[in-house]
């Protein structure tokens, strides 16, 4: 049984070792270097696309917002029944001045008088004797009080209003405020493509650790199979213990799980690098190169990353748009005290009748030209406290910039300070895995002659396998670090390319 079970364990971890070591990529693979997954992120990323969309939807609200600059012009209807007309009084209300020809009859009468005369000229002039004319009594409606109706029972007017701004300052600034609006939503962009730039960055160098850590387990794996194959043969000829044969079938089956647990890793860091990228995550793909292939371009100007300007920092960028905005808002409030000149047109043409009859209508124009002043006076100290929180707000956004550089700074120094580290450990690991692989060749060998234990060979063959795990940890830590910092300084793909 025992013999069933290692053999097993022997043929199970074939089938990783024939996919990311033995066997090429398969031709629907698509195989990435890293300007390949970063090129594809920047078109295909949602975080990028949406703020692609962010800056187009802040240019139209600019384009929209100059269009206050242009005249505003509406057509209007308007349709109205007098339910009960409106009455007018001429004269005086006093009964005295009614008594003496006072209301509307003596008004009249006055306005009369010089025709009467006249008329009564020509007559005296040709000799025929003059009759005045008697209008016939009609009934007094005793409920109207001398009152006259006014106006139609069906009134329709049309027309065309227009007005145009001449003179407005504040609107004059929010136009100017709009167009910091789409610079910070082009920041805002650029930010999202630098985040995505140190993801991808970040997703890519995953994988190529967790293939490294494949490549040293899977020789693990290997080197204990071949023991185990070593010791069984001397185990049969009796040259080799019990415990020997149980230490070699022990090491077969404690490299199994790391192989697996570093094949999973590559298939994790695919799947984040692909989501990372926005591609499709059933898409095969596979990553180009290894660790060791930026290992030689592992040194940086550490004294030239201390006095790196911040002024391509994304963060910072916003803060100083942000602080901009606020300055025009400020003036724009305080615009709000000075008068305001508009230009108004309007044209009509409305009508008038008592019956409901469309082709007796009698239609009448009117227009006007008018000039707008509008001079603010008193507002109750609102555009006065609107002016005091926009200076708060502006002197907030002074002490979080001087917060945002502050945290900037030391996110450089302790990047600056892992790449350092790595470097480091780099070259410190580097000697010794040259040590740590001459070891394991010479304990290899002894063991195959029988002059040393297994135990001898798997101490020496572990010592190798961290010491090659932590060339590839140091590599992978700096790049990594290196990414971030790139993306603090606000490196961003061409500019680093």
């Amino acid at each position: 049984m025992k013999r069933f079970l290692l053999a097993l364990a022997l043929l199970v971890p074939a089938s990783a070792l024939a996919q990311y070591q033995t066997a090429p990529p398969a031709d629907s693979t698509l195989v990435l270097t890293l300007d390949d997954a970063i090129k594809i992120a920047l078109s295909e990323n949602t975080s990028v696309k949406v703020a692609d969309m962010e800056v187009q939807r802040t240019q139209y609200a600019k384009r929209g917002a100059y269009g206050a600059l242009f005249p505003q012009i509406n057509a209007t209807g308007l349709y109205s029944y007098a339910i009960q007309k409106q009455k007018v009084y001429f004269g005086s209300d006093s009964d005295d001045e009614e008594s003496s020809g006072g209301g509307m009859s003596g008004m009249m009468a006055g306005m009369m008088e010089p025709i009467m005369y006249y008329i009564q000229q020509l007559y005296a002039a040709t000799g025929t004797p003059y009759v005045p004319y008697v209008a016939p009594a009609q009934e007094e409606d005793s409920s109207s009080d001398g009152a006259i109706e006014m106006g139609r029972t069906h009134q329709v007017q049309l027309g065309v209003s227009a007005s145009m701004p001449i003179v407005n300052f504040q609107l004059w600034e929010s136009l100017r405020l709009s167009g910091d609006q789409v610079e910070l939503a082009v920041e805002q962009a650029r930010e999202s493509r630098l985040g995505t730039v140190s993801s991808v960055k970040q997703a890519y160098y995953a994988v190529l650790l967790a293939k490294a850590s494949y490549d040293v387990y899977n020789a693990v794996y290997e080197n204990a199979v071949q023991n185990f194959k070593l010791t069984e043969s001397r185990y049969n000829v009796k040259k080799a213990s019990d415990m020997d044969m149980a230490r070699a079938q022990s090491s077969v089956a404690a490299a199994i799980p790391n192989l697996y647990n570093a094949e999973n890793a590559i298939f994790l860091g695919l799947w984040q690098l692909k989501a990372v990228m926005g591609i499709d995550l059933d898409r095969a793909v596979d990553v180009a190169g290894s660790l060791e292939d930026y290992a030689r371009h592992m040194f940086y100007d550490i004294n030239e990353a201390l006095e790196a300007p911040l002024d391509r920092n994304s963060q910072l960028r916003q803060l100083s748009a942000q602080a901009e905005m606020l300055a025009k808002q400020i003036r724009m409030q305080q615009y709000a005290y000075l008068p305001s000149l508009a230009l108004q047109l309007s044209y009509n043409y409305y009508t008038q009748s008592d019956k409901f009859n469309l082709s007796q209508w009698k239609w009448l124009p009117s227009s006007t030209l008018a000039l707008s002043l509008s001079i603010p006076i008193f507002s109750g100290g609102q555009r006065y406290h609107t002016i005091k929180q926009t200076r708060v707000q502006a002197d907030e956004l002074a002490l979080q910039k001087e917060n945002a550089e502050r945290q900037l700074r030391i996110g450089i120094r302790q990047s600056i300070s892992t790449m350092d580290t790595a470097m480091k450990t780099y070259d410190a690991a580097k000697e010794a895995l040259t040590s740590a692989e001459k070891a394991y060749d010479i304990a290899s060998k002894s063991y195959q002659v029988g002059k040393s234990t297994l135990t001898d060979l798997n101490n020496t063959e572990l010592t190798l396998t961290q010491t090659r795990l932590q060339v590839a940890q140091a590599v992978y830590s700096f790049v990594v670090a290196k990414a971030g910092l790139e993306q603090t300084l606000g490196y961003d793909f061409t500019e680093e390319k």
